[in-house]
């Protein structure tokens, strides 16, 4: 069984919305920073946010302001909210886990322990 599962993918016009969800298996999100990860065809893994266990965000400047992450109440579920799409954030993304409580590590994909299958967002013109 997988620990991290994404969902939420799809296909999407420039300047709509899409949300990415997580699901946890374990307690995943209880002990380790959980940052969401996105990776396009040729190019690197990139991090885009982090959330760490006591609610700190940290975003990518090319998401700043058009993407949220977060995760539920019961402590079970990441999210990634994005808006004001563009074509250049079609890519396969990816949740992680990396660092430990109140910690999140570098924006390295070296640095992140167990990784979700990803899934797959396309933004068109």
């Amino acid at each position: 069984q997988e620990r991290l599962v994404e969902s939420g993918g799809g296909s999407e016009q420039a300047g709509g919305s899409l949300r990415l969800s997580c699901a946890d298996s374990g307690d995943t999100l209880a002990w380790y920073c959980m940052a969401w990860f996105r990776q396009a065809p040729g190019k690197e893994r990139e991090r885009v946010a982090c959330i760490s266990t006591d609610g700190n965000t940290n975003y990518a400047d090319s998401v700043k302001g058009r993407f949220t992450i977060s995760k539920n109440n019961a402590g079970n579920t990441l999210y990634l909210q994005m808006t004001s799409l563009k074509l250049e954030d079609t890519a396969t993304y990816y949740c992680a886990a990396g660092g430990y409580v109140n910690f999140c590590p570098g924006t390295s994909p070296a640095n992140y322990y167990y990784w979700g299958q990803g899934t797959r967002v396309t933004v068109s013109s």
